[in-house]
């Protein structure tokens, strides 16, 4: 299997690979998830969440940052050394799901412990997988801060060759689309007094 594969398949699998831990220590690794496919997800309850769990103190997690509102631990099967994430406390299945304060507080810890990250490593990547086609196998928002070196050759899309936007009937139609669905977005009124607006409407 190729290297990008292999990276691929690692990123997708992060955590639903069960760790068998042998002592109960606070240093333990993340335990694996019952949240891994998107229909048991709508039946599944928060107790049987494993980053529920984490956030609850049930399940082992090297954790890196918590409080009221979020926890950071490292990830149990890294892209990169210090690969970490920061979830909610509350479980929402997706980040459209979850809601824009909640959002806000899991950003506003972006700053604090990606500094930390970078010191620790060098540079690092935002990421999140939301829904089953980008990736998503634990259906429970979460952040991605995975530390990346120079040349470390973690994305295939970085090798890909990026072309100029060209504002054609399809891209054109495209943000049409995109802005008639921001306008209906619950709350985007709202928002409006805070700076947004919604361009060509």
């Amino acid at each position: 299997m190729e290297d990008a594969q292999r990276r691929r398949l690692s990123i997708l699998a992060s955590h639903i690979n069960p760790v068998t831990v042998t002592n109960s220590s606070s240093s333990s690794i993340v335990s694996s998830s019952n949240c891994s496919d998107s229909e048991k997800e709508s039946n599944l309850l928060e107790s049987d969440c494993v980053f529920c769990k984490i956030a609850r103190g049930d399940s082992p997690a090297l954790k890196l940052y918590e409080d009221d509102s979020c926890v950071c631990f490292l990830d149990n099967n890294p892209v990169s050394p210090g690969h970490c994430l920061i979830i909610p406390r509350g479980h929402f299945p997706s980040l459209v799901a979850t809601p824009p304060s909640v959002v806000a507080a899991m950003c506003s810890k972006v700053p604090y412990i990606s500094k930390a990250v970078m010191k620790a490593t060098d540079s690092f990547n935002l990421l999140v997988n939301n829904g089953v086609a980008a990736g998503q196998v634990i259906f429970h928002t979460h952040i991605h801060i995975i530390p990346r070196r120079a040349r470390d050759c973690l994305w295939a899309s970085e090798s890909l060759q990026r072309h100029p936007l060209k504002s054609d009937q399809e891209v054109l139609h495209l943000v049409d689309n995109i802005r008639q669905q921001l306008s209906f977005v619950e709350g985007f009124e709202n928002s409006k007094d805070h700076g947004t607006t919604l361009i060509g409407s």
